[in-house]
């Protein structure tokens, strides 16, 4: 990115999305609903993007904030998001939406796509990443951010490349920063030329951090003159912490702050949101600075969601280093003081119909496009989705096709219509942790189908409860409460049947590993091999907030 002081002013007759989007070329960006009527709200709630949405990084055009977080097996990559407030966020797209750009076979879950930078230089956008199990470090760019993407470029690192960023500087020459050398390395940079795609020179350690394990999610910005690098130390769990170095050259020395961590929740289980850690800065064109930056909610020091973006006011004090929310704690509920005029984007459908032409862009597969796994035209009005003999215990591509959760309260639910011509195959709703941690209503069973509920933990995989199922459509249901899910069915225009209550902790990242949330969605499998089995036609699913 240019200097925060460069960026501050960047685009600053643009004052409209509309003259932004005449500069680029981006035709499909709304605007908020009821712009006119907007003011600075008094508070905002923590997260401002919930459910699975970590490592956050954004960049500024003119009075229009862009995020980009990590999607890691799940495909596309990268979801984009756009907001003019920075609390109200609305995805506009992905960064990596083809084959050819995101290798995904085989990846195991929570690999693959770690953290993206996102910045914006002369009306170009560009997110850089690491595939950690299918190439390594590269870039991809646009000059509409929801639009297409360019293809990678791959960059001449040979070494472990995770967490890399971008800096644009005043005289023109642009530096890469990652993080290097395992769990007690550091902080690694070279002058890159973006233009030729490659690396100037050799990577080499600028700093270490000041001792805590895992010194990544490097950010290389410009203050007053000196050039500061906010890195995450002590790991992405509740050792979480940010700390600060600065120098008066962009390739060291460094000088760690004093006062460091600027911001950590470790030590205090107390406090509602933990994990604290992975920030990114943006200033408004007011002058006012912030910060995204993930974090959980743990329920009973478990937490299922996933890794969330929350946001913080920051400031620079009087001696030159990053202050966070006052030296204060995060909190689910924050001053809005200091933040843009508030600017809601209209409430997102509870049913998709399956209707248009192509999926939602919340909606997302495992490790590929899934071509040939399903379809929005075959049967119209209706998801179809062919089941192979790849199932969800696999580290391949299923038929599947899901959403994040997003909220402790919640209902999903959807309508299914599959006739299982084999014992073996299956289709229905599942919730996802990954491959050896998942919950299953399924209907099955040939020659007299049936509905299972099935929970999978630890690789291990238990019939929970099943029911006889009559002729024609069956809508499966989901409820969830903080600490358990709520499993039901109905056919025709009866009342809905309960099936069984699991809890929410065996999906947590602390049961079963990894750094993704639960992801709720649609699936089908156990076709025999080289043969087809009956399609699952899905008529619609319903996602429903309880909570505010």
């Amino acid at each position: 990115m240019m200097s925060l002081r460069t960026a501050a002013s960047a685009f600053s007759t643009l004052s409209t999305l509309s003259a932004f989007s005449a500069l680029v070329g981006i035709t499909s960006l709304a605007a908020p609903a009821h712009a006119a009527e907007a003011k600075q709200p008094a508070s905002y709630s923590n997260p401002v993007l919930s459910g699975f949405h970590a490592d956050p990084s954004i960049c500024r055009v003119g009075g229009d904030y862009y995020l980009a977080t990590s999607s890691f097996e799940y495909f596309p990559g990268v979801p984009i998001f756009h907001s003019k407030d920075l609390v109200h966020w609305r995805q506009i797209g992905h960064a990596l939406t083809l084959a050819s750009q995101l290798n995904l076979t085989h990846t195991r879950s929570s690999q693959g796509i770690y953290a993206p930078t996102l910045r914006c230089h002369d009306g170009v956008f560009y997110m850089v990443t690491t595939n950690m199990e299918g190439g390594g470090a590269f870039y991809v760019h646009t000059r509409d951010p929801a639009g297409e993407w360019s293809e990678p470029v791959w960059l001449n690192d040979p070494a472990f490349a995770m967490d890399p960023s971008l800096f644009f500087d005043d005289d023109g020459k642009v530096y890469y920063t990652r993080h290097g050398g395992g769990e007690h390395g550091g902080v690694y940079q070279a002058e890159i030329d973006l233009k030729a795609g490659k690396l100037l020179e050799q990577p080499r350690l600028v700093w270490s951090g000041t001792g805590g394990v895992w010194p990544e999610g490097p950010h290389l910005y410009k203050h007053d003159g000196q050039y500061y690098l906010l890195i995450s130390e002590g790991g992405t769990s509740y050792n979480h912490s940010l700390t600060m170095a600065r120098s008066p050259s962009p390739m060291g020395p460094y000088t760690a702050y004093a006062g460091n961590p600027v911001i950590t929740h470790r030590g205090h289980p107390e406090l509602p949101l933990q994990a604290i850690g992975h920030g990114d800065l943006v200033q408004t064109p007011e002058g006012k600075w912030w910060m995204p930056l993930l974090g959980i909610r743990p329920v009973e020091q478990k937490h299922h969601l996933g890794r969330e973006t929350m946001l913080t006011p920051v400031a620079w004090n009087k001696d030159g280093w990053l202050t966070v929310n006052s030296g204060q704690p995060l909190a689910l509920e924050m001053s809005g003081a200091g933040l843009p005029p508030a600017a809601p984007w209209p409430a997102q459908p509870v049913r998709d119909e399956f209707d248009a032409p192509r999926l939602a862009l919340h909606w997302t597969q495992l490790r590929g496009p899934g071509d040939g796994l399903w379809s929005l035209s075959e049967c119209a009005g209706h998801l179809r989705l062919k089941g192979s003999s790849v199932t969800m215990n696999d580290i391949a591509q299923p038929a599947f096709i899901a959403r994040r959760q997003e909220h402790m309260r919640m209902r999903a639910a959807t309508q299914l219509e599959f006739q299982p011509a084999a014992a073996s195959e299956a289709a229905g709703l599942v919730l996802r942790q990954n491959e050896k941690n998942y919950y299953e209503l399924r209907i099955t069973g040939a020659p007299r189908r049936r509905l299972e509920l099935v929970e999978r933990v630890q690789g291990v995989t238990t019939l929970k409860g099943s029911a006889e199922l009559p002729a024609g459509p069956v809508v499966l249901q989901v409820e969830s409460w903080p600490d358990h899910y709520v499993f039901s069915f109905g056919s025709g225009s009866g009342p809905f049947k309960p099936v069984g209550s699991l809890p929410t902790a065996p999906l947590s990242s602390e049961a079963a590993g990894g750094f993704t949330g639960v992801f709720i969605g649609m699936y089908a499998e156990g076709a025999k091999p080289r043969q087809a089995m009956p399609a699952a036609d899905f008529a619609w699913f319903d996602y429903q907030p309880v909570e505010k």
